[in-house]
């Protein structure tokens, strides 16, 4: 079977330095924060053309510290899309703020900006974009939007480490800027983390203080914080996997156009890609009719699919009441419906491109 992810093939190739890193820290003892931790912040800082990385425990910890850093709170509002993973709306709520969803671009299918105008109210606070597959949303409107409305821009990079915008990588475009490094990321840890990263010593301070239960200086809490460190662990595995991350991403990209050249002219709206960006393809998304068949037949191949995501955020049962559409979503659910990712890895070889592609285009054939 060949898997939508392979962190097994990963682990493989650097276990031996990962082992080591990871004995370090048990020998240390230095099991939340730390020396590996803080290494880790200030490489990542540096991969993303940025001044200050604050390590910890998710993304979703890194979505809503951000939030809480840029003043959103009970009353405001913040818009956002509703093609992403419920982790963004979530720490909107989380706040006691508002989401207020717009619907995508057809082409990018990233936030639509002209959707932005028909979102905006007195109580807007913040945007957030999503990078969604690892393509960076259209920022230079985005923010031009921001600045003329006093808007604060924080960027849903999560699926996009490494990613670039006319040569300006994610997580340095907006104000405060967020990455989760789940397992399956293109720069995973192992097991659960996230960090923050921004250019303002101000509300980089102001978040390594929430992270740590608002302490300034051991038990005096100045602000209400929570329990979001980064473990030692995790520090230790990441700064290995950066060393990486590039020549994976390049990788990525090779196996991108490998299916990009394999499935163009078979009537299959693939992924967009611009000279404007560097697309890291933490998936690759195809849009399919009849997709539960079309994932049948692959897996009776010997091929596993995934689906990101099979219902935008304002369709989701615990998230409906709780977020306000600006406009329909039209766009957000027809990709919902129709969205297969393929397998995607650094280490997927070339044949097994050519057999995912092989094996697709057959199923797609039978469709009408």
């Amino acid at each position: 079977m060949i898997p939508l992810v392979d962190l097994k093939a990963q682990y493989a190739s650097i276990k031996d330095e990962v082992n080591s890193e990871v004995l370090k820290t048990l020998e240390s003892s230095q099991f939340i924060l730390g020396k590996q931790v803080a290494d880790f912040e200030e490489s990542f800082a540096a991969y993303c053309q940025t001044d200050h990385a604050i390590a910890l425990n998710s993304g979703t910890s890194a979505l809503h510290l951000a939030l809480l850093a840029a003043g959103v709170g009970p009353g405001d509002e913040v818009i956002s899309v509703s093609m992403t993973f419920v982790a963004t709306t979530a720490a909107i709520i989380y706040t006691g703020a508002t989401p207020v969803l717009v619907d995508i671009d057809p082409v990018t299918y990233t936030l639509d900006i002209s959707k932005l105008e028909d979102a905006l109210s007195e109580r807007t606070k913040a945007i957030v974009p999503v990078h969604l597959h690892g393509l960076v949303a259209d920022m230079d409107p985005i923010l031009a939007f921001a600045r003329k409305h006093g808007l604060i821009v924080i960027e849903d990079a999560a699926q996009a480490h490494g990613a670039e915008y006319k040569n300006r990588r994610a997580g340095s475009l907006g104000d405060i800027n967020c990455f989760s490094f789940y397992p399956g990321k293109n720069l995973g840890a192992y097991g659960e983390g996230g960090a923050v990263v921004c250019s303002d010593p101000n509300i980089a301070e102001k978040i390594r203080k929430y992270r740590d239960w608002g302490q300034e200086g051991k038990g005096h809490h100045v602000l209400q914080g929570y329990n979001y460190r980064m473990d030692g662990v995790q520090g230790a595995v990441l700064n290995v996997k950066l060393k990486y991350i590039e020549e994976w991403t390049e990788s990525r990209r090779r196996i991108a156009l490998q299916y990009t050249n394999n499935l163009q002219g078979h009537s299959l709206p693939l992924p967009l890609s611009t000279n404007e960006h560097r697309h890291v393809f933490h998936v690759y998304a195809v849009r399919v009719q009849e997709r539960e068949r079309v994932q049948s037949d692959l897996a009776n191949a010997g091929i596993s699919t995934g689906v990101h995501y099979p219902s935008p955020v304002h369709l989701q049962p615990a998230y409906k009441d709780a977020v306000r559409s600006a406009g329909d979503l039209t766009m957000s659910e027809t990709v919902a419906r129709e969205f297969l990712s393929l397998p995607m890895y650094a280490e997927l070889t070339s044949d097994k491109v050519d057999q995912i592609c092989e094996a697709l285009l057959k199923s797609t054939a039978k469709a009408g």
